[in-house]
């Protein structure tokens, strides 16, 4: 029997991209093929593998197919399925967890420290190729209204944002500030616009970045980074600071400036991976009666729960999509989006390339 193959694109390191061709998976009980039609590019790609590859850690394998933000169709069914099907539209949370710890119980497969937990695109093949196998139980129904470029988007960053929004809380009570305005901080200002919020802010350096947000309508005020954004931040809120804040950036001053740009009783969710943060605790938070949190990624419940609120809400996350390639150009998506003068970057199939 002659083998089915196909074309995918791995990160060996130092900013470079290899293709080779991979046999089509065949999927076992409890799996399916998911013939690949978007995969988005995640900034933890950029930095974790693109740029380093550190061999050690999560980053000790090499020859894995890239890309834990795909979305697709089932085109095979393994046996054993319980709720999923041929022709379904499904986004892949990209983290396979046990399923049976603790936290994989809670939906929070990311928080999986059995050594049996394996992400797409990381530890196990991700969605830079024309099929992907996966688990049954990382899947999420991609409903019609939204486009697989919607649902890429959702595996990861939109995911990730829902679940800092969903700790601190957003309404129309709130001025909100998201410091970084990389694909993650325009989805905290795409979402927490959509939920009400009667202010927003940003704090970006990169104009490629600033310009999509003002062009989506997503900030009032944006500023560049600085000394003086604490005290512009105040002069916009009527001197108080906002009610809620997240920082998307990942950088010391980034972070001290969501801190203490945020008013007496307010909210902070640290979003960005990686970096340190200095402040003073009594100053900057315990005598505002301020409250930080962290938030990693999130559930696969609230996941379901995102795509149903996003078709609710009218909105899209393409729509944060600059560019589109396909997946004989990986290398160049990859080096556009490790220079942040872009919104998302997109690695597209068949009908969501560009006419």
């Amino acid at each position: 029997m002659t083998k089915r193959m196909m074309k995918g694109a791995m990160l060996p390191g130092n900013s470079t991209v290899a293709f080779a061709e991979f046999e089509v998976p065949k999927p076992g009980y409890g799996q399916v093929l998911v013939k690949t039609k978007c995969t988005t590019i995640c900034g933890s790609d950029i930095r974790c593998i693109y740029r380093e590859h550190l061999g050690k850690g999560p980053e000790g394998y090499q020859n894995v197919i890239a890309g834990h933000e795909p979305c697709g169709q089932i085109v095979e069914e393994g046996e054993g399925l319980k709720r999923f099907k041929k022709g379904d539209r499904v986004i892949v949370y990209h983290i396979s967890g046990c399923g049976v710890c603790h936290e994989c119980r809670q939906g929070f497969m990311i928080s999986c420290t059995s050594d049996k937990r394996a992400a797409y695109g990381w530890q196990r093949d991700g969605g830079m190729a024309e099929y992907l196998l996966c688990d049954e139980k990382d899947l999420v129904l991609l409903p019609d209204e939204l486009s697989y470029a919607d649902g890429a988007q959702v595996a990861c960053g939109f995911g990730t944002v829902y679940e800092a929004i969903e700790k601190i809380g957003v309404s129309g009570n709130d001025a909100v500030l998201v410091v970084g305005l990389g694909p993650v901080g325009l989805a905290a200002l795409m979402l927490a616009k959509a939920m009400g919020a009667n202010k927003l802010i940003g704090i970006e350096g990169q104009s490629a970045r600033i310009e999509l947000a003002k062009k989506l309508g997503l900030v009032d005020h944006v500023f560049t980074p600085s000394e003086e954004n604490v005290a512009q931040v105040k002069a916009v809120t009527g001197g108080h600071g906002v009610e809620r804040a997240f920082d998307c950036s990942a950088s010391d001053p980034g972070r001290a400036t969501a801190i203490k740009a945020t008013r007496k009783w307010g909210k902070i969710a640290f979003v960005g991976e990686g970096g340190t943060v200095h402040f003073n605790p009594s100053e900057d938070m315990l005598h505002d009666q301020k409250t930080i949190y962290g938030s990693w990624v999130t559930s696969i419940w609230k996941m379901e729960d995102l795509v149903e609120r996003l078709v609710r809400w009218n909105i899209h996350p393409e729509d944060l999509i600059t560019h589109r390639f396909p997946l004989d150009k990986a290398d160049e998506a990859y080096a556009l989006m490790a220079s942040g003068a872009c919104g998302k970057v997109a690695v597209c199939f068949d009908e969501e390339l560009p006419n």
